[in-house]
């Protein structure tokens, strides 16, 4: 019998360790899962109260895509999209500091992390916004099928089927060309393929007309000439890592006052003569 209660009371104290050791493991994982959720938040949720901190909010651009983001002839980074950045940074009480990288990196570019957004004419679509976050449109523009001057076959996007476009491999119209038939010959930005398409190198290329009608009044003597203009048009604007809530809306608001005060207008105006954003 003595032996009994004293296996008994060896039992319960075993209990005892393991239930102190789950309370404790519990208390542990609680603690953990708190831990990953407020580093879940600062990661995301408070980037813009780090851009604020640090005095300063990093932009990814091209600075090869005029009239967007280009380098004028003192070298300087200047163009559309480049004011209108420059004006959001300035009402967040921030400098913007610009990375140029060509088109096909600056995707890669924001998921590292290495800028805080993109301002590059990035068209809204929805496979983009299934993995990142756009600010409010600012600019509306339609494609147009451009083709040296020479050329007087292609009259419709149906006609390059089987024929060479150079595109920049993960822009819209990269997707239009393919869409309808074309085999894509990669190149890093506008510039690079119109002088493909001046050389005959290439027989198409689908572009904004908006940058197509500043290449001419740039090069009025440009052998090329549109084709065909495309029915539907299409909208872009700043792109952000997934879950930028704070920043993203910091942003539209910014947006939505320059439109409110004309200060958009203006910018608009400057590049293109007129108000692009509807």
């Amino acid at each position: 019998m003595k032996k009994l209660m004293v296996i008994f009371a060896l039992l319960l104290s075993f209990m005892f360790v393991l239930s102190a050791c789950g309370g404790k493991d519990e208390k542990e994982d609680q603690k953990t899962a708190v831990n990953t959720k407020d580093k879940k938040t600062t990661n995301n949720q408070d980037l813009l109260k780090t851009i604020q901190d640090d005095g300063k909010i990093t932009i990814g651009t091209e600075g090869t895509y005029p009239p967007f983001t280009y380098h004028d002839t003192s070298g300087n980074l200047t163009g559309f999209d480049v004011d209108l950045a420059n004006e959001v940074a300035k009402r967040l009480g921030v400098k913007a500091e610009y990375k140029e990288t060509q088109w096909d990196a600056m995707f890669a570019g924001l998921d590292a992390k290495r800028f805080d957004m993109i301002a590059n004419e990035v068209g809204i679509r929805p496979d983009r916004q299934a993995k990142y976050d756009f600010s409010d449109p600012y600019i509306t523009s339609t494609g147009v099928l451009i083709v040296n001057t020479a050329n007087t076959k292609v009259k419709k996007f149906e006609d390059i089927k089987g024929l060479n476009a150079a595109q920049s491999l993960t822009s819209n119209y990269a997707t239009t060309a393919k869409k309808y038939g074309a085999n894509i010959v990669g190149v890093e930005g506008f510039q690079q393929a119109v002088e493909l398409l001046t050389q005959k190198r290439v027989d198409v290329t689908i572009n904004d007309k908006l940058t197509y009608l500043d290449y001419k009044k740039q090069k009025p003597d440009a052998p090329i000439k549109i084709a065909a203009t495309a029915n539907d048009a299409a909208t872009s604007g700043f792109m952000f890592r997934k879950n930028s809530d704070t920043l993203v809306a910091a942003v539209n608001k910014a947006l939505k006052e320059m439109v409110d005060d004309g200060t958009y207008k203006k910018i608009s105006e400057k590049w293109f003569g007129e108000d692009v954003l509807k």
